[in-house]
């Protein structure tokens, strides 16, 4: 289906919100058109539960709905909202790209890779409560940080506000607990797939990641979009991932064709600063779900799973401003003639994608002054 987007919740004139599919600049009503209870509700979740069968019949009926001349709602005249309630919130690491340049900034005399990066999807959990939808604005986080010739932390807005490209999935089927899910299953347990800026302060989280990760310097904001483009409009678009080496253990493999063909872009304050496609990923989104569970670790409606940053190995091709300036080192200029090295408050980002004739929801959010 050409202009396809996929499913979200909105409101239109004062009614309550209800689930819509969208096409293009329209949105096809679904909870006028009789399709069940599940499309009256806020939230997708009550979709997304019921499962694989369920999904496609849907998405082949909205389909024919929308062939068949059925009333599109003008996208002007609807208030998209946050399209499912995010159980939990798990973000990856699976650029090579993006952890080769990562590691050349910071380790610069040592390996870029950690010894673990190539055997395991590495991985942290976010907080799902401030995951948020497109067009939210974004605060400017507050913290400590440190840099390296400073002789103590110091507390304030972050300096060092950053972006990460990233792709997302959603679980609409769970899991027992105790019970793995092999990458063979993603099919069954996964709906589809939102674009995700996971949104980073780079200094807060230079000097607070040691030894546990990620945690302030992420958890102020996640943004995705408003529609969950489902995995049945994307059958031509999912492909092999890249070549591994070494040959992942054998939970890791068996996943099929589970990387995405969709090519992706960066706009900042009016000016595009990255292209680049998702299919490139080292780890693929059924690996990841393996991984995720493999513990024994359930899965519940509404999980959402990111990528983590997607870079290319071209120069232009990276998902973040730490490696499209280097660390700061090379600004950025944009298309008004003013520079970027990190954000600034009033800047407004863009995150766009496209796998062939169906466009995944944008994902827009601006930067406000910090409230310290």
């Amino acid at each position: 289906m050409t202009g396809a987007v996929g499913f979200g919740v909105f409101t239109a004139g004062g009614e309550p919100p209800r689930v819509g599919f969208r096409v293009g600049d329209g949105v096809l009503d679904l909870a006028a058109h009789g399709l069940g209870e599940a499309f009256e509700a806020p939230r997708l979740n009550d979709f997304l539960a019921l499962g694989r069968r369920t999904w496609e019949d849907v998405t082949a009926r909205a389909a024919e709905l929308v062939d068949g001349g059925a009333e599109l709602l003008p996208l002007e005249r609807v208030t998209p909202r946050l399209p499912f309630e995010v159980a939990d919130y798990v973000d990856f690491y699976s650029s090579l790209e993006h952890a080769t340049n990562l590691g050349r900034l910071f380790r610069p005399d040592a390996e870029p890779l950690l010894p673990n990066w190539r055997h395991l999807p590495v991985g942290y959990h976010g907080r799902a409560g401030t995951v948020v939808v497109s067009g939210t604005p974004v605060v400017r986080p507050c913290g400590q940080a440190k840099g390296p010739d400073d002789p103590a932390p110091r507390f304030g807005a972050s300096r060092r506000l950053d972006i990460e490209l990233e792709l997302g999935w959603v679980v609409g089927v769970g899991s027992a607990l105790g019970e793995p899910v092999p990458a063979s299953a993603f099919r069954d347990h996964v709906f589809g797939v939102v674009l995700v800026n996971d949104w980073s302060a780079r200094d807060l989280q230079a000097w607070e990641y040691q030894p546990l990760g990620p945690f302030l310097g992420k958890s102020f904001a996640t943004s995705i979009s408003a529609w969950v483009t489902p995995l049945a409009l994307l059958e031509e678009r999912l492909v092999e991932g890249p070549p591994q080496d070494p040959e992942p253990l054998p939970y890791l493999r068996g996943g099929g064709p589970a990387a995405l063909d969709a090519d992706l872009e960066v706009e900042i304050a009016g000016t595009v600063v990255s292209h680049t496609n998702a299919r490139g990923l080292y780890w693929t989104m059924a690996q990841q779900l393996a991984h995720a569970t493999v513990n024994g670790a359930s899965l519940r409606t509404g999980d959402l799973c990111a990528s983590g940053t997607i870079s290319g190995s071209e120069q232009g091709s990276e998902g973040s401003l730490i490696e499209l300036t280097w660390n700061g080192s090379r600004p950025l200029r944009l298309g008004d003639g003013s520079e970027r090295t990190f954000l600034e408050d009033g800047d407004e980002v863009v995150l766009r994608g496209r796998a062939g004739h169906v466009e995944l929801g944008e994902v827009r959010g601006t930067i406000l002054p910090a409230r310290c």
